[in-house]
């Protein structure tokens, strides 16, 4: 077995000879990061973000609704086929299916699969 301390073979050397507490006691740099933008600084004008968010919320809304109409089953099952195929079925057989999906699906950018496309 070998015999002696660990002490001896691992030794530790302290840097800065005040005390051995090891916290730096430095001032923090007033410097600007590189990357301030990514930061939270006002680099980027506020009216550009509340315009880009103002967009991602209507897109949301119309994609909540149309998830609606993916899940109401009133209009049939929506396998198979896409928003707006599914919307025109429901509206040859009579079921009445709402106009503002029909909007939706021609004038927005939402997507034209069904909730559940891809996942069953």
């Amino acid at each position: 077995m070998a015999s002696g301390s660990m002490k001896g073979y691992f030794k530790q050397k302290k840097s800065g000879g005040g005390g051995g507490r090891g916290i730096s006691k430095t001032k923090p740099s007033k410097k600007s990061p590189a990357f301030a933008a990514a930061l939270g600084s006002d680099v980027v004008k506020p009216s550009t973000i509340s315009a880009h968010n103002l967009q991602d919320e209507e897109d949301d809304k119309n994609e909540t609704v149309l998830r609606q109409f993916d899940m109401n089953m009133a209009y049939g099952p929506c396998l198979g086929m896409t928003r707006l195929a599914r919307w025109e079925r429901a509206q040859r057989l009579g079921l009445n299916p709402p106009k503002e999906i029909e909007t939706l699906l021609i004038k927005s950018k939402a997507r034209p699969d069904c909730l559940w496309d891809g996942c069953v």
